[in-house]
C-alpha cells in the first residue's frame, strides 16, 4: 500500500461524525463562511500529528503534495504536519523543497489552523537570513489566508528578536477587512510585546486609537489590567 493510501486509512478509521459536524461548524465550512466548501472527517489534531508523525519520513513529496491539494481538511493538516518535519529534519535542498511546495499550495491551505501550522515553521523559517520579499506579496494578495500566512510567517524572525518585518507588514495589514487578518497581526504585535514591551508600545503609539478594535484587544491582551484599559479606552 502506498504512504498516502495508509494516511487515509488511518485518518479514516480514527473519523468520527459528530466531531467532524463540529468542526463544519467550528471551522466555518458552512454555506456563507469563510471555508464554504470544504468538508472534515472528524478526526482530533492529536492523531493527526501521530498520523504524521509515523508516516512522515516514507511520504514523498510528491505524495504530500496530492493530500495537500485533493484531501479533506485533516488529510490537509496531515500533510502540513508532514512537510514541518521533514523540513525541520532536512538539508538546504530539502528544506527549499518543502517551502516551494508550501507556496505552491496555497490555495489549499485555506482555513486558519492550516495557515497557522505552517506558516511559521516553514514559510517563516526557510526565509531567515533571506530576502522576505514574498511576504510583501502575500500581504497584498486578495486571497486572505495568504495575507494571513504573511504576517504569522514572521513569528519565526520574532523568536530571533527581530521584529522589523512584523512591524511593516502589520502596517500594511493594519486595516484589513478580514477579522481573521486582524487577529493575526494583533497577535503578532503580541508576540513581539511578550519579548520587548517597549517596542510593540512604540509600534502602537500613533496607531492604536485608528487599528481595528480586535487588533488592538490582541495587541494588548498580556498588558496589565490598567493599561489594557486605557490603551482600549484611547487615554495612553
Amino acid at each position: 500500500m502506498a504512504v498516502i493510501d495508509e494516511v487515509r486509512a488511518e485518518l479514516a478509521v480514527a473519523a468520527d461524525p459528530e466531531r467532524a459536524r463540529a468542526t463544519r461548524r467550528y471551522l466555518q465550512m458552512g454555506p456563507g463562511g469563510y471555508a464554504a466548501g470544504d468538508d472534515a472527517l472528524g478526526v482530533t489534531v492529536s492523531v493527526q500529528r501521530r498520523v504524521a508523525g509515523r508516516h512522515w519520513r516514507a511520504m514523498s513529496l510528491s505524495e504530500a503534495a496530492v493530500l495537500l491539494n485533493e484531501g479533506l481538511h485533516e488529510e490537509r493538516l496531515t500533510a502540513l504536519f508532514v512537510l514541518v518535519r521533514k523540513f525541520r529534519a532536512g538539508d538546504e535542498d530539502e528544506r527549499r523543497a518543502v517551502y516551494d511546495l508550501v507556496l505552491a499550495c496555497t490555495a489549499h491551505i485555506d482555513n486558519w489552523d492550516l495557515v497557522d501550522s505552517v506558516a511559521p515553521h516553514v514559510v517563516g523559517g526557510w526565509l531567515v537570513g533571506r530576502d522576505r520579499s514574498v511576504l510583501d506579496q502575500l500581504a497584498a494578495s486578495t486571497a486572505v489566508w495568504e495575507r494571513r500566512m504573511a504576517i504569522i510567517a514572521t513569528l519565526a524572525f520574532i523568536r530571533d528578536g527581530d521584529f522589523a518585518t512584523t512591524f511593516r507588514l502589520a502596517d500594511s495589514l493594519l486595516h484589513d477587512p478580514h477579522d481573521l487578518v486582524r487577529k493575526a497581526v494583533g497577535w503578532m504585535l503580541r508576540e513581539v510585546g511578550n519579548r520587548d514591551r517597549a517596542a510593540e508600545e512604540m509600534f502602537l503609539a500613533g496607531r492604536y486609537r485608528s487599528m481595528a478594535r480586535v487588533t488592538l484587544r490582541y495587541a494588548v491582551e498580556k498588558f496589565e489590567p490598567e493599561l489594557r484599559r486605557r490603551y482600549l479606552a484611547g487615554e495612553v
